[in-house]
């Protein structure tokens, strides 16, 4: 969670400090409120891709100097990407690469198994939902093996999807994994 005064580097939160995730590292252009919702729901379900571009412009003024990073969008499954027509993450992964010459990988991460929505669902229920729906497959795993990979997303709610990413990533070999959004839920959380 954000600190309400200078954090100082590799300060963590009381969260953090009690159940370490497997992430390194969370940064979002802004917290969750009423227009970043707007700005998000737009993007994800009024079929204007569009927005992704405007998000990335926010979301990299985040990225930090990080040693060979790769980019790397949360996975959509494959049906909700046929009920979208794309994935959001991606397009905004797509857009911070090339604002900034960082690689993307758009299929480093594969989500192998259809989650339920999870808006609604507390803590405990979110990181059950996405168990085990995240894979690298094996011809990817040369691409994270030692590398600092940054995971896009739009919202960060709980951090059930890129906890469950950053364990596959983990496993695959990544030496880093930091999360990139555009919006982090900041209120109180679902248990």
């Amino acid at each position: 969670m954000p600190f309400e005064f200078g954090s100082g580097e590799g300060a963590e939160c009381g969260r953090c400090l009690a159940e370490e995730p497997a992430y390194d590292r969370v940064r979002a252009a802004v917290a969750y409120g009423e227009v970043a919702r707007k700005v998000a729901l737009k993007l994800k379900y009024s079929g204007r891709p569009g927005v992704a571009e405007t998000l990335a412009r926010f979301i990299g003024r985040h990225l930090a100097a990080t040693p060979e990073p790769l980019l790397a969008p949360v996975p959509l499954h494959r049906w909700r990407i046929w009920r979208r027509g794309y994935n959001q993450s991606a397009l905004i992964a797509s857009a911070l690469s090339r604002n900034s010459g960082i690689p993307a990988q758009l299929d480093l991460i594969r989500r192998v198994k259809a989650t339920p929505p999870l808006r609604g669902l507390g803590r405990r229920e979110r990181a059950l939902a996405v168990r085990g729906a995240f894979r690298i497959e094996p011809q990817a795993r040369d691409m994270a093996r030692g590398r600092s990979v940054i995971l896009v997303d739009d919202v960060f709610t709980s951090g059930a999807t890129a906890g469950a990413c950053a364990r596959a990533l983990k496993r695959a070999g990544a030496a880093r994994v930091e999360v990139l959004c555009w919006a982090r839920v900041v209120a109180a959380e679902p248990d």
